[in-house]
């Protein structure tokens, strides 16, 4: 978003990935495999109002001639794999690859990428370790794929995040906001994260409230396991010396805890006026009906991942009661396609036109289609930098040194970046406000920028 355009647009914001898959997610009787048809040849792409950046990548010159250059890799395809919840606890999320499956067709139908077509296929780990393993190695040893794209989960995402280094097949885009992901590199060379990390979006939380209310009293609702912590861990150092004296209260849930008002009981009676919710989707929607059956109102701020207007909605409707979600604070960094104030965007208007075509069955205003597609968009965007002779040693080489400041995707003027030393692809995000008589977030602050300032662990 212009800075000049703040007070006038309304904003969407969704960082929209989960953090931790759960072990003991129900299994399918056979993880299903979506493979991307090729599209048809006489198919023409939809007729986006988007500025030339936002069209797709163009194909090689004439008369170039492509060879295999890598595994996964022919004169006329590449070939890329993914795993991701199409079925189990998290199956919202399982239109993310879809969105970005769309986006793929539509590269397809312009020439694809360097003259090659993008072959994409992604299998259904049903949000499981115990099957993000094996379907991660079939990819890579059966199909062969050329990389790994997406990848939903922290637990998950971590579980192949070795073996995916040791066979030297990179890891692109992991559809986490975990900390590690974008702060180990160097440890792990052939992972690369993208939205913004989660202590990332949690200092820009503390960086706010020490500005705007320095005297707040902080009770914390948290996930009990690595996602959770990972964002208490960002705000705890975000507050410093402070955090001892700020933070009254904290509290843990597990993710599958059917209610969560004996911790919503405690931190109203520690004394905090602001709630934290850390939290998935689904026990973030508990957490907030169950302050508003408390009858409490402080101040709430809502982590990313939960943050989607169908969810707040889900909240609103559950607890009864429109101002229970009025004036929550969370933040953000992509476009809302739900947004009417957006629907000129050039951005959303292409977005919208591939859903139209490629993703008739998928919801255009689902926040999860947009990340998808924009993730999609950073992928075509290096593998057609990455130049005609692809391998994947030249793929992290792009990666490495990323520089993205025309994704269509992405608000305007956040960047997606990379540098040698610093691997935060993400690192700005905007604070917003929820109206519910609208059902938008609202801006209420310019962008903050927290590159370099994450310690990790």
């Amino acid at each position: 978003m212009r800075s000049a355009s703040i007070r006038t647009v309304l904003f969407g914001l969704f960082s929209v990935t989960i953090a931790a898959c759960s072990s003991g997610a129900s299994t399918p009787a056979a993880p299903a495999a979506t493979t991307a048809p090729a599209a048809p040849a006489a198919t023409t792409a939809p007729a986006a109002a988007a500025p030339a950046a936002t069209t797709a990548p163009a194909a090689a010159a004439p008369g170039a001639t492509l060879s295999a250059s890598d595994v996964g890799v022919t004169k006329d395809t590449i070939l890329i794999g993914g795993t991701d919840p199409l079925s189990g606890p998290a199956a919202a999320y399982g239109t993310i690859p879809k969105a970005a499956d769309a986006y793929f067709h539509y590269v397809n139908d312009n020439g694809g990428v360097n003259g090659r077509q993008i072959s994409y296929k992604y299998l259904d780990d049903a949000y499981n370790p115990a099957q993000t393993v094996p379907l991660t190695k079939q990819l890579v040893e059966q199909d062969q794929v050329f990389i790994m794209f997406g990848g939903l989960g922290t637990q998950c995402q971590t579980s192949v995040r070795d073996y995916l280094n040791s066979k030297k097949v990179p890891q692109v885009f992991v559809a986490t906001g975990a900390t590690t992901f974008s702060a180990e590199f160097d440890k792990f060379p052939y992972t690369y994260g993208w939205q913004p990390a989660y202590q990332g979006e949690s200092l820009i939380y503390a960086q706010y409230i020490e500005k705007n209310t320095p005297n707040a009293k902080i009770g914390v609702i948290y996930q009990n396991d690595d996602y959770g912590q990972d964002y208490l861990d960002g705000l705890t150092k975000g507050l410093g010396n402070k955090a001892d004296e700020m933070i009254v209260d904290k509290e843990a849930n597990d993710v599958g805890a059917p209610d969560l008002s004996s911790q919503i009981l405690k931190l109203k009676n520690s004394g905090a006026d602001t709630l934290f919710v850390f939290e998935t989707p689904s026990p973030a929607i508990k957490a907030l009906v169950a302050t508003s059956q408390a009858g409490w109102k402080p101040t709430i701020y809502l982590n990313s991942v939960a943050n989607p207007v169908p969810y707040v909605q889900a909240a609103q409707k559950a607890a009864g009661d429109p101002s229970s979600v009025d004036g929550i604070v969370t933040v953000g960094y992509l476009k809302d396609p739900a947004d009417p104030g957006q629907a000129n965007d050039p951005g959303i208007q292409q977005y919208k036109q591939i859903m139209s075509k490629y993703y008739p069955d998928g919801k255009p205003e689902d926040s999860f289609n947009i990340y998808g597609m924009a993730t999609a968009w950073s992928m075509v965007d290096a593998l057609k930098k990455a130049g005609p002779n692809l391998t994947r040693q030249n793929l992290l080489e792009t990666l490495s040194n990323l520089s993205e400041t025309d994704n269509p995707f992405v608000y305007s003027g956040i960047p997606v970046k990379n540098t040698s030393s610093d691997h935060y692809t993400i690192a700005q995000e905007y604070v917003a406000k929820y109206d519910a008589g609208s059902s938008v977030w609202k801006p209420i602050s310019q962008p903050i920028d927290v590159r370099g300032q994450i310690k990790f662990p």
